[in-house]
């Protein structure tokens, strides 16, 4: 993988001219977004976010780190111990370079069960994307369910994307029927690079409460968002 949301993160960290990045979906158009915007303070995140950080207690691990913006918050103004995780180089130089302290280049699925066991885990900005595709989902919760202390607690955001489709003439909606409506191809474009096709999973509610309960997880839907979106909290 180029890493170009890495590169993204280090170049607005280090004032490298950085660019905007381009996203597109296999049933969205190409998209702007601001490299700034994974820098935001805990002011300017979005209510579900918010929510989840005020929710955190204890040892945190937080899945797909970024640029380090939900670890810093935990670790400066709560004064919380964060174990910030990402497959992403560049984004953890970018989070040590902001000052998180407990940063390392690491897979979810790499996490040593044996020694490390986990108050609050963190999967923001819709968390379920890195399970890929609804047939590896239970292999991601089996493995979170592993690193969670006994009365801690995942906590995970996602969306709805039946919103996408079109109405038919009964009402219902127009959905692919190759595969669950929410697993998408998502293509990224950075100072002319573009990185190759990934994997990427929204999850409605009630799919992701199914998928918990097939593995001994407790769901809770704790706040649902303007745009079809929500945040869930998974317990023992």
């Amino acid at each position: 993988m180029k890493d170009l949301f890495g590169k993204a993160m280090l170049d607005y960290q280090t004032n490298n001219s950085p660019e905007n990045i381009l996203t597109e979906t296999t049933i969205s158009e190409e998209d702007e977004m601001s490299v700034a915007y994974l820098f935001r303070s805990f002011q300017e995140m979005p209510l579900l976010e918010q929510v989840a950080l005020q929710m955190s207690t204890g040892k945190v691990l937080d899945v797909g780190c970024g640029a380090g913006s939900h670890s810093l918050y935990l670790q400066n103004e709560k004064k919380l111990n964060i174990h910030a995780i990402d497959i992403s180089a560049n984004a953890i130089k970018t989070c040590l370079l902001r000052g998180v302290q407990n940063a390392a280049v690491q897979n979810i699925l790499d996490t040593n069960k044996d020694e490390n066991q986990y108050d609050t885990i963190l999967l923001l900005m819709n968390g379920t994307g890195i399970f890929g595709t609804l047939a590896k989902t239970p292999k991601y919760l089996q493995h979170l369910k592993t690193l969670l202390s006994p009365k801690g607690q995942i906590l995970i955001d996602s969306s709805d994307l039946i919103y996408m489709f079109d109405n038919d003439e009964d009402g219902g909606k127009w959905i692919p029927s190759d595969g669950y409506y929410g697993e998408l191809k998502f293509s990224i474009k950075y100072k002319n690079e573009k990185e190759e096709d990934f994997p990427w999973l929204y999850l409605d509610y009630n799919t992701l409460q199914n998928a918990a309960h097939d593995v001994g997880l407790q769901c809770e839907l704790i706040k649902e968002g303007d745009h079809f979106d929500y945040l869930a909290r998974l317990s023992l």
